[in-house]
């Protein structure tokens, strides 16, 4: 296995982490923006006040992003899949 093959692994393997992560964590930190502000203009400081939410909106954007997410996954999987001989015959 070349070194060069095992940085390319990893580099595609963050990639498709960062792709499949980053719509849910992005709800998220919007939601939680959106909560903060809400909470310091009307002084309301309650914990649940701040988590339900975007424990729900991310529940929704992962129901909507769900066969964009499995399909890049699968993408990722089945190239990694075929480059096993190549890898490890070294051609």
């Amino acid at each position: 296995m070349n070194p060069q093959d095992a940085i390319d692994m990893g580099r595609e393997a963050i990639i498709t982490a960062l792709m499949v992560g980053s719509p849910i964590l992005l709800v998220g930190v919007v939601i939680g923006l959106l909560i903060g502000l809400i909470q310091a203009v009307t002084q309301i400081q309650d914990q649940t006040l701040s988590f339900v939410p975007k424990i729900i909106a991310m529940i929704g954007a992962l129901a909507i992003c769900l066969p964009w997410l499995i399909e890049r996954m699968m993408e990722y999987s089945q190239d990694l899949i075929t480059n096993i001989p190549t890898v490890v015959l070294g051609g």
